[in-house]
């Protein structure tokens, strides 16, 4: 057998370790410090989706385009694990542009875990804060009850039209894109612990070190050490 041959592929994480180290964050928050815990949690997400709405922004003018709800749809930095995990799409493109979720894979893995009394607090806020990270006087906002709080479907409103101009522009630019702009799961469960857990340590002291903690233990109870050992040095990027 060759060298080559003897060594264990990384691992790598999907959209289930990303969600579940949220969730497992937000349970040891709010059953440590309550009310405080699930402010703190709240907190952490409000800034984790400025973050990678900063990011995007960036890459769309790096790449010397206007920051529009057109190039917000075109910069996002995460796709599914695999075809049919996820149902997303459009509404309407105008007077304001409106999408749904029908099948997300976060809900999924919440319900997979028994966890999706924690878990949901993610949909609080999330999609909003990359819109406004994206630039600060956008809003997203929500026209329906998420799915992780029993609603049927998540249905957004971006605050602005899509011309049908607008609407071939962005079939275009997602394809010159590719995935060029985006994150795989590593990237992502690397930042959203860091920032949430900086967030916990922050707002909660000594209770919220502690949460974080436990949410880690958890997640390698879960998944094993390797999942957490692959999050090494990803997030902050030097």
């Amino acid at each position: 057998m060759s060298e080559n041959e003897n060594k264990v592929c990384p691992v790598s994480c999907k959209i289930e370790h990303h969600a579940m180290m949220f969730a497992f964050l937000a349970k040891h928050a709010i059953e440590l410090c309550g009310e405080a815990g699930k402010d703190a949690i709240l907190a952490g997400m409000t800034t984790y989706g400025n973050e990678r709405g900063a990011r995007m922004a960036a890459n769309a003018l790096a790449h010397g385009d206007e920051l529009t709800t057109m190039t917000n749809q075109a910069y996002g930095e995460w796709k599914p694990d695999y075809a049919g995990q996820m149902d997303f799409g459009t509404l309407r493109t105008e007077p304001t542009l409106q999408t749904y979720i029908a099948k997300c894979a976060w809900c999924e893995a919440w319900k997979k875990h028994n966890i999706t009394e924690y878990g949901k607090y993610y949909c609080v806020n999330v999609d909003n804060a990359v819109y406004q990270g994206f630039r600060s006087d956008f809003v997203c906002t929500p026209t329906a009850t998420s799915m992780s709080w029993g609603g049927d479907r998540c249905e957004f409103d971006w605050g602005h039209p899509l011309s049908q101009e607008e609407v071939k522009e962005l079939a275009e630019k997602k394809a010159e894109l590719g995935t060029s702009c985006m994150k795989d799961f590593n990237f992502h469960t690397a930042h959203l612990k860091y920032t949430v857990s900086q967030a916990l340590i922050h707002n909660l002291g000594e209770k919220g070190e502690a949460a974080v903690k436990l949410a880690l233990a958890d997640y390698v109870d879960t998944f094993g050490q390797e999942y957490l050992d692959v999050l090494d040095g990803l997030y902050p990027v030097e």
